[in-house]
C-alpha cells in the first residue's frame, strides 16, 4: 500500500502540546507558534492528545476519545465576536465565563450564528450529546467515575437520564456551547497554519480511560462486568524497564463486538481525529497486533498475556471507509515480526528516538544510519527526558560514543542530536520544542510512571532566541526538508 501523501516528502517537525504554549490556549500565541514554525521551513507541528483530562492532566487518560478540553479556549478571542460584550463576559473562573458566554450568544448572536452551533450539534450528536450527559452526572456526582454512581445513572436507565436532561437542560447546553467555540477556534487556527504550510499532527492512544464516556455510552465494546468494573485491563509485561510490567488499567476491547459492527466505534473515532488533523501518531500501536492482557485482580503486569487482536481486519474497513491512511505508528519497545508486517502493510511509518540509539552496538535500530524512509525520526517524546537533559545524565563512555558516531563535532548537545535527526533518512524529522531552546531536564514534559508534575511545562518567548529559527531554517534547507 502507497504511503499517505503527506509522507511523500521529506518534513521536519516539532513538538510542542497546546498546554505549553505560554498562554496554553488556542490564542495569539498559537499563532505566533505556527508563524515560528513557518519562518523556520517546518511544516509539521505535533501536538498531544486534545481531550479533557482527568485531575491527574494526563492528555494519554481522557474523559473522552471525542470531546475537547474546553480550557484550551481562547477567552479572549470569545471576547472579540461581535455578539460577545467583553466588559461583563469574564467571570471569575473559566465555567462561569463559559456560562457567560453562552448566555449572551443566545441573546445576541446573529440567526446564522445560533444556526451554525445548531448544526455543529446534529453534526457531532453521535459523541456529543453522551458526552455532556456524562460530563453533567459527572459533575453532580462530584466527579466520581461512573461505574460508582448511583445504578440507574451508571446503567443510563432511560427515565433517570430524561430526568437529568429534564432538569440540567441549560447545563448541558452550555457544554455542549464549549465544544463549539473549542471546534470554532480549532478550525480557524488549522486553516491558519495549512495555509502558511503547516499541518497540524495529532495523536490517539489505542485505548481509552474506564472513566470515560465512551466507556460509559459503549461498556458492551469493553472487557466489562455487568456492574461496570472492568474484568481485563490494558498494560505492557515485565522488561528491562520494570520487572513487574506496567498495569495501565485501561479496559481492554471485545473485539468481537467491534467486529461484528463492522469497527464503528473506531470509525467514528477516527472520522473526529481526521477533521482535527492533518496526519495522527497511533500510540501503542503493537496492541492492535496483540495486547498484554491483564486480569483486573492483579496489581501488577506480570500475571498477563498476549492476546491476538484484529489490527489487519480493523484497519482494512478504515482505508474502505477513508482511503489513505495518514497514519504514525508508535512502535516502540520490543516489536515482533507480525507487528512490523501489519504496519508495513498499510504504508505506516515507524517511530526512530535517537536518545535510544547509543546504548549499545552498530546494530542498535534508532542509530541513524538504521533508519529507513518510512519511519519518522526524533531526538525524543514527550515521554523521554529534553535532549540535554539525558545527554547530563550519560556516563562518560556512552558520551565519548555519541561523540563519536556523529563525527566528533565541536557542535553542542542538543543540536548536534537535532542535527542527526534532521540529516536522517527518516521522511520526517520531529523535534521537541524544549530540544530547540536547548533546555535541561528542568522542562521535560512526563516522567513515566509517575503522577505528580507532569504535563505542566510551558515555554516562554523570551526562552526564543533570534537565532533559534534562522539556525532550524538553514539546517531544514541544508538536509532537504524545506
Amino acid at each position: 500500500m502507497k504511503q499517505a501523501g503527506v509522507f511523500q516528502q521529506r518534513r521536519a517537525g516539532v513538538l510542542l502540546h497546546i498546554t505549553s504554549l505560554p498562554s496554553g490556549t488556542l490564542g495569539e500565541d498559537a499563532y505566533r507558534f505556527v508563524d515560528f514554525l513557518q519562518a523556520s521551513n517546518v511544516s509539521v507541528w505535533q501536538m498531544l492528545p486534545l481531550g479533557p483530562t482527568h485531575s491527574d492532566g494526563s492528555p494519554y487518560q481522557c474523559l473522552s476519545a471525542h470531546a475537547a478540553n474546553a480550557e484550551l479556549i481562547c477567552l479572549d478571542s470569545v471576547k472579540q465576536q461581535a455578539w460577545a460584550d467583553a466588559d461583563t463576559l469574564i467571570g471569575d473562573s473559566f465555567l462561569i465565563t463559559l456560562v457567560h458566554a453562552y448566555r449572551q450568544f443566545g441573546e445576541r448572536a446573529t440567526k446564522f450564528e445560533k444556526s451554525e452551533f445548531t448544526h455543529f450539534c446534529q453534526q457531532q450528536a453521535y459523541w456529543l450529546d453522551d458526552y455532556v450527559m456524562y460530563r453533567e452526572i459527572r459533575h453532580l456526582n462530584h466527579t466520581t467515575a461512573w461505574f460508582h454512581w448511583p445504578e440507574a445513572l451508571r446503567d443510563k436507565d432511560p427515565e433517570a437520564i430524561q430526568k437529568i436532561r429534564d432538569d440540567r437542560a441549560e447545563a448541558i447546553d452550555i457544554r455542549r456551547f464549549g465544544q463549539f467555540l473549542f471546534f470554532q477556534q480549532w478550525h480557524a487556527l488549522k486553516e491558519y497554519a495549512n495555509e502558511r504550510g503547516v499541518l497540524l499532527f495529532g495523536d490517539m492512544p489505542i485505548f481509552v480511560a474506564h472513566d470515560s464516556a465512551d466507556v460509559w455510552a459503549n461498556p458492551e465494546l469493553f472487557t466489562l462486568d455487568k456492574e461496570g468494573e472492568a474484568e481485563k485491563v490494558a498494560g505492557v509485561p515485565p522488561d528491562y524497564f520494570s520487572e513487574t510490567g506496567q498495569r495501565w488499567g485501561n479496559p481492554l476491547y471485545r473485539w468481537d463486538k467491534h467486529s461484528d459492527e463492522n469497527f464503528l466505534w473506531w470509525k467514528k473515532r477516527v472520522e473526529t481525529q481526521l477533521e482535527l488533523f492533518d496526519l495522527i501518531r497511533i500510540d501503542h500501536f503493537r496492541g492492535f497486533e496483540a495486547c498484554w492482557e491483564i486480569p483486573a485482580s492483579c496489581e501488577t503486569a506480570m500475571d498477563g498475556e498476549w492476546v491476538k487482536a484484529p489490527g489487519d481486519q480493523l484497519f482494512e474497513q478504515l482505508t474502505k471507509a477513508f482511503g489513505e491512511l495518514p497514519l504514525v505508528a508508535e512502535d516502540l519497545g520490543i516489536i515482533t515480526d507480525e507487528v512490523t508486517a501489519l504496519r508495513e502493510k498499510y504504508a505506516m511509518p515507524g517511530m526512530k528516538i535517537l536518545q535510544f540509539a547509543f546504548g549499545d552496538d552498530a546494530s542498535n535500530p534508532y542509530l541513524p544510519h538504521q533508519h529507513t524512509q518510512d519511519s519518522v525520526s526524533y531526538t525524543g517524546t514527550h515521554d523521554n527526558n529534553t535532549t540535554v537533559g539525558w545527554f547530563e545524565e550519560l556516563d562518560d563512555e556512552t558520551k565519548a560514543r555519541v561523540y563519536e558516531y556523529l563525527g566528533g563535532s565541536q557542535e553542542t548537545i542538543p543540536w548536534l542530536l537535532i542535527r542527526a535527526s534532521l540529516a536522517s533518512v527518516s521522511q520526517l524529522s520531529v523535534l521537541p520544542m524544549q530540544d530547540i531552546l536547548a533546555l535541561d531536564g528542568e522542562h521535560r514534559m512526563n516522567v513515566p510512571g509517575t503522577t505528580e508534575g507532569n504535563w505542566s511545562w510551558k515555554f516562554d518567548w523570551n526562552m526564543v532566541d533570534e537565532t533559534c529559527s534562522i539556525r532550524l531554517k538553514n539546517l531544514n534547507e541544508l538536509y532537504g526538508r524545506s
